[in-house]
């Protein structure tokens, strides 16, 4: 008697990769919808040295390259990137070198042909939270609670990109976890790039 091959099963689809992005210089949150956080910023050589924007002019572009490439690298080839806009009201010394990096982002994401959708911080807030002007703690604390894999160790900076690719991965169809339409109004106010089959 002759052995049939078994039935093939058919392979589930795999969900899209959506990586959230909160740029800074000095922690740089990466979250990824496979399920890990990362964040990158300059690091000081010793206690002492001064801080990134404080260098002389041929070390500062330097160590800001070195770190977007750090940044990017990390990032790899997703099928969503979110990234979090700049916050024009913020004020304080940087904003020269926080400028030229988010550019430095938006440009190597788009020159690879990473789709790239464009959230501003009170969007990000609002869908984390259901409020645009809740503060860090808050962010950080309906993170942790709605989306426990995401180990963000109660960092601002990781929370607000779990929060920006939960977000992404929602606006393709596939949210990570159930969010009242108060949240979910936050991707209607965000920038998403045109994909085959995406909303409209």
């Amino acid at each position: 008697m002759t052995a049939t091959a078994p039935e093939t099963t058919p392979t589930t689809l795999a969900l899209p990769v959506v990586i959230g992005i909160d740029p800074s210089l000095t922690g740089t949150g990466i979250a990824s919808s496979i399920g890990w956080v990362e964040v990158i910023g300059y690091k000081r050589p010793r206690s002492k040295d001064p801080g990134i924007t404080q260098l002389p002019h041929n070390e500062r572009i330097q160590a800001m390259r070195k770190l977007a490439h750090q940044v990017l690298e990390t990032i790899g080839s997703p099928d969503l990137a979110v990234l979090e806009l700049p916050a024009v009201s913020r004020s304080g010394g940087g904003a020269h070198e926080r400028g030229w990096f988010w550019w430095q982002l938006y440009s190597n994401l788009t020159r690879y042909e990473i789709p790239v959708g464009l959230m501003a911080p009170n969007a990000r807030a609002l869908y984390a939270t259901g409020r645009g002007t809740a503060p860090k703690g808050a962010v950080i604390d309906a993170v942790t609670r709605r989306f426990p894999q995401w180990a963000t160790e109660g960092n601002d900076n990781a929370a607000d990109a779990v929060a920006l690719m939960a977000a992404g991965r929602d606006w393709l169809g596939h949210p990570i976890t159930d969010l009242p339409k108060t949240h979910r109004s936050a991707l209607d106010k965000a920038t998403w790039p045109t994909l085959p089959g995406a909303p409209r």
